[in-house]
C-alpha cells in the first residue's frame, strides 16, 4: 500500500542575512529564485514587481532597522490556493517604525515604501514576535494565482 500526500497547498523560505548591502542583496536573490522554483518565473511583471518589493523591505531593515551585530530575518510565503505572496522582513529596531514621507524625497532615497504602497495590495507593520524589533510586511496577490 503506498501513502499520498495531501497537495502541497503553501510555500514558505525563510532565512536571516547579515544586517548589510551585501545581506540584502542576497536576500533579494535568494527570494527571487524561490519565487521562479514556485511557478513565479524570472523576467515576468509579477515576479519582477514580487522582487523589488522584497528588496526596498530589505534594503529599509538594512539602512533603518539595523543594530550593530544583529542580523535582519526574510519569511517568504506563498499560497497557492489564494494567489497570495506574503513577504515579512523583520529587524531588531522597534523604535523606527515605516512611514511614507510627504515631502518629496531628496536624491539620497526615500522612495523605498512609496514602491511598496504601489505595488503591494497590502502592507504593514507588527511588533516581532521572536525578539526585539519589528516586522514590515506586505502582500501581493498574483494573477492566476493557482500554481
Amino acid at each position: 500500500m503506498t501513502a499520498t500526500q495531501p497537495p502541497l497547498t503553501t510555500h514558505r523560505f525563510a532565512m536571516r542575512f547579515s544586517s548589510t548591502p551585501r545581506g540584502a542583496r542576497l536576500a533579494r536573490r535568494l527570494c527571487g529564485h524561490r519565487l521562479d522554483s514556485w511557478g513565479i518565473p524570472y523576467g515576468s511583471a509579477v515576479h519582477d514587481a514580487l522582487v523589488l518589493v522584497v528588496a526596498e523591505l530589505c534594503a529599509n531593515a538594512v539602512r533603518h532597522g539595523h543594530v550593530a551585530g544583529r542580523d535582519f530575518h526574510v519569511l517568504l510565503g506563498a499560497d497557492p490556493a489564494t494567489g497570495t505572496v506574503r513577504i515579512d522582513v523583520s529587524d531588531t529596531r522597534g523604535e523606527r517604525l515605516p512611514r511614507i514621507r510627504t515631502t518629496p524625497p531628496d536624491d539620497s532615497g526615500g522612495r523605498g515604501l512609496l514602491l511598496v504602497e504601489a505595488l503591494a495590495d497590502r502592507w504593514g507593520c507588527t511588533p516581532r514576535v521572536d525578539g526585539p524589533g519589528k516586522t514590515v510586511w506586505a502582500e501581493c496577490v498574483v494573477p492566476g494565482g493557482n500554481r
